[in-house]
């Protein structure tokens, strides 16, 4: 199976509207932001392949170091402008002057597109320069507003588990990333919540090796086997329970009907448990590749629901504003 999309959706990837507890731009405005996405991509895509198609080289120059620092100044330029902006009291001088954000932000979504580092020889090197250069944006997009940009950590750049729900899935999924959210005054992180148009998934990740085994216990432990080799590891229903009872709470707090559902995901070994709660789904390698297409190829466009079901989440979720360091 290939690592990418394929079948003539090789340019969707999932939208990454929480990463942690970083400030997203979706939580700006979800209804906006996933469709504009979307348009944007497609768009940028098609420029993109017809350039390749053309001969034209796709390369980043060396000019385009001085275009970044002009792109800089011009952003910390329209920063400065945007916040004595605020402070004005006429409305209509905000309304008119706010629609150069869009302009700024298109052109530069664009740049970061359009410019690889190396050279794209056939059409399917171009999906996957396009592929990553879509996640690193989208990674910036869930770490940053118009009036904010935070650090995040180098790690998640190369996170396989973020890359493989973004690159894997089509864009009319949204993905929380391990969401913080603050309830009574305490902040909570979960497991990943993949809000497709149709229902939330939340999903707790165990793997270890090829083939190895996760025994189940009704205890706070489970047993993992790798041949001769044993040891524990936390019940991934404690954290899996906890995130789906959030998930319903926020949910019935919204006035939002959506459903819910809970999966357990392992697919490079197995699990050895008789016993499945009736709300809880185990995916392992028998089940995998019949799960995961199943919901691939689900075509459905974006629904007002799901955007609702996702703002019920994100309203809640924490942010951490400071800076934070690199790792």
């Amino acid at each position: 199976m290939s690592k990418y999309n394929s079948s003539g959706d090789e340019n969707k990837m999932a939208q990454l509207i929480k990463l942690q507890d970083y400030i997203s731009r979706y939580e700006q405005d979800i209804y906006q932001y996933p469709s504009h996405y979307i348009q944007l991509k497609k768009r940028n895509w098609e420029l993109i392949r017809s350039a390749f198609d053309k001969g034209e080289s796709l390369i980043a120059e060396e000019e385009i170091t001085e275009e970044a620092e002009a792109q800089a100044k011009e952003k910390s330029s329209f920063l400065n402008n945007i916040k004595t902006l605020f402070q004005r009291k006429n409305e209509e001088v905000m309304v008119e002057e706010q629609q150069e954000p869009v302009m700024t932000e298109e052109k530069i979504f664009e740049k970061s597109l359009r410019h690889f580092t190396t050279e794209p020889k056939t059409i399917e090197d171009l999906k996957i320069l396009f592929l990553d250069n879509l996640f690193q944006l989208q990674t910036q997009w869930a770490s940053s507003t118009v009036l904010t940009s935070q650090a995040i950590p180098h790690s998640l750049y190369y996170n396989e588990h973020l890359k493989y729900f973004l690159q894997r899935f089509p864009d009319n999924y949204l993905l929380l990333y391990n969401p913080v959210f603050k309830l009574k005054k305490a902040p909570i992180e979960t497991d990943l919540i993949l809000i497709s148009p149709l229902e939330t998934i939340c999903i707790s990740i165990v793997e270890g090796k090829e083939n190895g085994i996760f025994q189940y216990n009704q205890g706070r432990f489970w047993k993992y086997l790798d041949g001769e080799d044993e040891k524990k590891i936390v019940n991934p229903f404690i954290s899996l329970n906890r995130t789906g009872l959030i998930v319903q709470k926020l949910y019935e707090r919204a006035n939002c009907d959506f459903p819910v559902r809970k999966v357990v995901l392992n697919r490079k070994g197995y699990f050895d448990c008789p016993i499945v709660p009736h709300d809880t789904m185990l995916v392992d390698r028998r089940n995998y590749g019949e799960w995961f297409d199943q919901l691939r190829m689900l075509t459905t466009p974006l629904k007002h629901g799901q955007l609702k079901a996702a703002k019920a989440l994100l309203t809640s979720t924490q942010n951490t504003l400071v800076t934070k360091e690199e790792e």
